[in-house]
């Protein structure tokens, strides 16, 4: 698989994350079948910031912190466009990051349902 076919799976699951949710690098490279590969979810995100059509600022690490916040323009961007979709954040983490979180499984769990 090519990084361009990767990246493209990645922005498809990101373009899927609810409005005031977020997930995780790992989940979701636990969705792509590739568990370890979190770090290139970090990659496609950093390279997703053309496309206004992937909310790459729903993507947090693990712990709900702002890990790529640096790669936003300006210095507050990210941390504002979650705070526009009603998410609290103290100093760069989401609190109540649980409440918050969606896991991109329950994507696939819908769509195996249904037969995909």
């Amino acid at each position: 698989m090519s990084s361009d076919d990767f990246f493209g799976r990645v922005y498809e699951v990101v373009k899927q994350i609810p409005y005031g949710k977020v997930t995780s690098y790992g989940a979701i490279a636990r969705v792509l079948g590739t568990p370890r590969s979190s770090r290139a979810v970090g990659y496609a995100m950093n390279a997703s910031h053309n496309d206004p059509e992937v909310p790459a600022h729903r993507v947090v690490n693990r712990n709900g912190i702002l890990t790529g916040k640096h790669h936003f323009p300006g210095t507050n961007l990210m941390r504002q466009l979650l705070e526009s979709e009603g998410l609290i954040l103290e100093e760069d983490q989401i609190k109540n990051f649980k409440e918050n979180f969606w896991d991109p499984m329950t994507l696939l769990n819908m769509q195996n349902k249904r037969g995909y």
